[in-house]
């Protein structure tokens, strides 16, 4: 019998035109970089007495699906999770393409995700998936990844896969150092580390049905928030904090062959900070904040992203 490595399994996408019905083809093959993808079912002691010392059996609770998918800043696949967080994008031009996600849409797709583990045999099918949360940091090195948030509605099981052929993406991945930061279109400097968060808020729907599965996620009110920490040189940001003024902050990586990804936060509110000395050495102040609906445009954030793929 095989054992199973990591750099063997494989994550295939598709998009679901019922919830909780996984399509039977339409898949794309997803890079990542790790899953806790999968569905639990906790054992509850048994509560009853009269039966001697030694407990009787448990019993089985609800089934939760659900997890985290690591993912790599990359400028085709992350389209994927930006439609699964905002819903389908508007999208110009005929190559390079420009997609346009906004925020505030009511309803947002459902997915159907399958991790295959071909070595043991194993294919776990992940049906009415919903994006929570879309994160990522923002710094100096390292890899550029985000963290993709999922809810399930249950998982199903197989020994052969059900994906049919998936299609493949062009990997063309941001880095660290492609990164920038704009306050009302104009560079921000000084900026050592920064946190984004856009989340939909689901609400499980956990109806009793004979199978533990939940009849839905549905989307509550969205939010989009963060942290930055800053080398402390200038007021700007303090002085945006103590007004108690919102101010545009624009998130944004640029490949060399013209790629781009920008996440837009129309209205960002930031928390008014301390100013710690912590040493002879320079002076770091960070900033909780939080984005809200704009008066123009309309809305509380807008994701961009440029790339070869002509639709999602």
């Amino acid at each position: 019998m095989a054992r199973q490595r990591g750099a063997r399994t494989q994550l295939a996408l598709a998009y679901e035109s019922t919830y909780g019905t996984a399509p039977a083809s339409g898949y794309t093959l997803m890079p990542f970089a790790a899953s806790d993808l999968g569905a639990e079912q906790p054992l509850l002691d048994s509560e009853l007495l009269g039966m001697g010392r030694d407990p009787l059996a448990p019993i089985l609770d609800a089934i939760t699906a659900g997890g985290d998918l690591t993912v790599p800043m990359d400028a085709e696949a992350l389209g994927f999770w930006l439609k699964a967080a905002f819903g389908a994008p508007v999208t110009t031009g005929t190559g390079p393409y420009t997609h346009t996600f906004n925020s505030g849409g009511w309803a947002i797709p459902s997915m159907a995700i399958e991790v295959g583990m071909p070595d043991v045999p194993h294919y776990a099918m992940y049906a009415g998936v919903k994006l929570n949360e879309l994160s990522w940091r923002m710094q100096r090195s390292g890899l550029l990844t985000g963290t993709a948030r999922l809810i399930a509605q249950g998982e199903d099981t197989a020994t052969s896969s059900n994906a049919g052929t998936p299609s493949s993406l062009n990997l063309v991945r941001f880095g660290h150092f492609q990164g920038s930061i704009t306050r009302n279109g104009s560079a921000l400097g000084n900026i050592v580390d920064a946190e984004i968060t856009y989340s939909n808020n689901l609400d499980p729907v956990e109806t009793i049905r004979a199978d533990g599965k939940i009849d839905g996620a549905d989307e509550g009110l969205a939010s989009l928030r963060g942290r930055i920490t800053t080398r402390f040189a200038s007021t700007t940001l303090l002085d945006d904090a103590i007004a108690g003024t919102p101010c545009e902050l624009a998130f944004g990586y640029t490949a060399p062959g013209g790629e781009s990804f920008t996440l837009t936060a129309h209205a960002v509110y930031l928390s008014r900070p301390k100013t710690p000395i912590e040493g002879p050495g320079g002076v770091q102040v960070t900033f909780d904040w939080q984005g809200a609906l704009d008066t123009s445009p309309a809305r509380m954030a807008t994701a961009v992203l440029v790339n070869d793929k002509a639709s999602y």
